[in-house]
């Protein structure tokens, strides 16, 4: 393999295999390039990429690093390349026993954990107002993370009737998770960990198996995931981590950064390698960024370079209020427009609060955008409901997914017969949806109930028998047709309901990605995985680089990312630095991280914006610019006043360097498609759902089946359907969902 391409300290890195070693990696130098080569060079020394594990914190980071070494390689059997959280559910999935679990258990998502609350709160009385439902959900959070159960919890902080209200929710909270046999985010990492300390066997097959093992963002680990990684590699200590402290941002949610920084304590051994060239941003980008983050007391020594040109110098402008720094950005993005994408435009602020006055005036420019934080498309409300239903066919014992869709559409099931079968179903000491299969139950609810209820459980306990011969696709059209969810949203028909339907079949589109992924890499898309996949999406992988619009996001989701053009508004202290940051220094230091992370985002251009009178959760007032503006380096700056900035490139549009709008209400251009592809697509919805119900088929008959393949029919009686498949063999099918049609 040809290295060449690589820097020095790239190469040292790629090439030192044995024995622990931290490669302290700079924004934009390469690490990803570094990482897949070091993987590569390993199995090229003769190291079976069975034995390799390489850990990332974004399903996309993940995927796109096994798709680096693959390439270098070919393919790679047996490795291991996947967040934390991915790598945790695999280790339960083989060792569920071990934690008292079932192999079927579901992740539960925010979503669902906020409804988990809240539904306790109720029970338990709990004052929303003394003890709101975010607070709680944080304070049980902070406690999985340290590996602290409810008893330890209450051991520590002592009986208080504070303390004494959290030991009860979170108490509560924990039982009906097992109960539902779910696990939150926090759960997996904390019951992987379990797992290895628990049971001896499992951690020295781990041990045995991974002898390379690798961690990106090193310095985002909490102690957790610390725990996990130092027993696994304590045989072998051929860890390599890399990371930069300059980037550490998360700590707000667990990371520690005492991991990298303690990382040559732990092991003495270590080699420690800098990456400082920067292949991502200009010199004075660069310039500006270290001249912020050289205030940082806990941090490495290091300096990012480059042998790039100096590039443009970095606009500030100071507007008088918030709506006027939203409608200079949206302006300036405007001007620049005339020989870029849009998708070359980000706008990162410090919280989603400031969103809304930059749609706003992109919006009223016909600029394009997209937003990668806030209200994710998981939780919208049709997507939240379906999920739901996948989960019921993985888990029957999921109580908190059959609460929410059993009267999603309108089946006649209220309140009170709600709690009767809730009331039953703890007696006969099942699950609601097991409860409900059994038909005296179901009959003796009230008559349109009985009847909407039963043909719901019958999907479901059909998808249930099926799913092994079904596609995730597959599965997904039969319960969106049959649960009669589809036909209630086309029944309203108004443009919200409309609307609705686009979500459900765009989220078809991502099954369909999810298993075209697995077919490529000769695996199993399994529905099971498809939920992990779900459930433990981030923001970052939901990022479209080639949407053509322009991206607006927090700085923390947009770690990891970069643009040609990078907006950072809102540099006033109490926003950027938070209020809450300027009462300690560790709070100001992360801060300031993020405030590098920020601006190393940035290729090209970057411009720093800040608002005299900024209206914030209804409260306006005047603001005093931040104090990273003070610590930048004022000869790096340009300001963008009416007589300094503006008027150069108002000339150069003139030259028709940018064809934007300077009223901003240009027409955006479009193509209309041939045909109507909703139309199109809830069309081939339904027809995967008749399945091979009321076909006339013969024996004999040569079918294909969307799983399958091609086969003959060789039985049949009322119900099912036995075919010898070509490549499959002989497989029974159930007529009312089998995906087969006539040759």
């Amino acid at each position: 393999m040809n290295l060449d391409h690589l820097n020095r300290e790239q190469q040292k890195a790629a090439t030192h295999t044995d024995g622990p070693l931290l490669i302290l990696a700079g924004a934009g130098s390469g690490k990803t390039a570094t990482m897949t080569h070091r993987i590569a060079y390993l199995i090229e020394q003769g190291v079976s990429p069975y034995n390799i594990l390489a850990v990332t914190f974004t399903n996309k980071a993940a995927g796109e690093m096994r798709e680096r070494v693959e390439k270098l390689v070919g393919s790679c059997p047996g490795m291991w390349i996947m967040t934390f959280h991915a790598m945790s559910l695999r280790i339960l999935r083989e060792h569920y026993n071990v934690v008292g679990y079932e192999k079927n258990f579901v992740v539960y998502d925010t979503v669902d954990t906020k409804t988990l609350v809240k539904n306790i709160m109720k029970e338990l009385n709990v004052d929303s107002k003394q003890f709101p439902q975010a607070y709680l959900s944080s304070i049980i959070s902070k406690q999985k993370e340290a590996d602290i159960d409810p008893e330890k919890f209450i051991e520590i902080e002592g009986q208080t009737p504070k303390t004494k209200v959290i030991y009860n929710v979170y108490k509560e909270y924990q039982r009906q998770l097992r109960a539902n046999n779910a696990m939150d985010f926090d759960d997996l990492l904390v019951n992987a960990l379990h797992v290895l300390k628990e049971d001896r066997d499992a951690l020295a097959e781990y041990q045995r198996r991974f002898r390379y093992i690798m961690v990106d963002e090193y310095q985002d680990t909490n102690h957790i995931q610390y725990e996990i990684i130092k027993m696994m590699a304590s045989a072998h200590k051929n860890l390599c981590v890399v990371g930069d402290d300059d980037q550490c941002i998360y700590q707000w949610r667990g990371a520690d950064i005492r991991n990298i920084l303690d990382f040559e304590k732990d092991f003495p051994s270590a080699k420690v390698i800098k990456l400082e060239q920067n292949y991502r941003s200009y010199g004075n980008i660069l310039a500006a960024a270290h001249s912020v983050i050289k205030n940082n007391k806990g941090r490495k020594a290091k300096e990012l370079w480059t042998d790039k040109e100096a590039g443009d110098k970095i606009v500030y402008k100071r507007a008088e209020s918030d709506k006027e720094e939203a409608w200079y950005v949206a302006q300036e993005i405007d001007f620049l427009a005339g020989k870029r994408s849009y998708d070359d435009f980000a706008v990162l602020y410090r919280t989603n609060a400031q969103s809304r006055l930059f749609e706003d005036a992109l919006k009223r420019r016909g600029i394009p955008y997209q937003i990668l934080s806030g209200f994710s498309f998981y939780e919208r409300k049709e997507t939240k409901d379906m999920i739901c239903y996948l989960r019921l066919v993985v888990n029957p014992a999921d109580d908190l997914a059959l609460k929410r869709v059993i009267n999603e559409p309108k089946r006649g099931v209220g309140p009170t017969t709600l709690g009767k079968i809730e009331a039953l179903a703890k007696v006969n000491g099942q699950s609601m949806l097991e409860c409900l299969m059994e038909e005296e139950v179901v009959y003796s609810l009230p008559a349109k109930a009985s009847v909407a209820v039963k043909e719901m459980v019958d999907i479901i306990r059909l998808c249930q028998q099926e799913k092994e011969n079904l596609r995730v696709s597959d599965i997904y059209d039969n319960l969106l047709v049959k649960t009669g969810y589809l036909k209630a949203l086309e029944a309203e028909n108004t443009v919200e309901a409309e609307s609705r339907i686009e979500n459900l079949l765009d989220f078809k589109s991502f099954i369909y990605d999810f298993e075209k992924e697995k077919a490529d890499a000769q695996e199993k898309a399994t529905l099971e995985e498809f939920l992990e996949r779900v459930a433990t999406d981030s923001d970052t992988d939901k990022y479209d680089e080639e949407a053509g619009k322009v991206t607006l996001m927090t700085m923390h989701s947009a770690k990891g990312l970069e643009f040609p053009v990078v907006f950072l508004p809102g540099m006033e202290d109490g926003l950027f630095p938070s209020y809450r940051s300027l009462d300690s220094e560790t709070g100001l230091e992360e801060e300031r991280r993020l405030c590098y992370v920020g601006m190393t985002r940035a290729k090209e251009k970057l411009f720093l914006t800040s608002a005299a009178y900024r209206v914030m959760y209804g409260q306006g007032d005047y603001t005093r610019e931040s104090t990273f503006l003070k610590e930048l380096d004022s000869r790096l700056l340009d300001e963008a006043g009416d007589a300094v900035y503006q008027p150069s490139r108002r000339t150069a549009n003139k030259l028709g360097v940018s064809t934007g709008s300077l009223d901003g209400f240009s027409q955006p251009a479009y193509k209309p498609f041939a045909y109507d592809p909703m139309k199109y697509a809830k069309q081939t919805v339904k027809e995967t759902a008749k399945g091979a119900a009321g076909v006339d088929f013969q024996v004999g008959d040569q079918v294909t089946h969307a799983k399958f393949g091609h086969g003959i029919i060789v039985d049949m009686d009322a119900k099912t359907v036995t075919v010898n498949f070509d490549a499959a063999g002989s497989k029974k099918l159930a007529k009312g969902i089998a995906p087969i049609k006539k040759v």
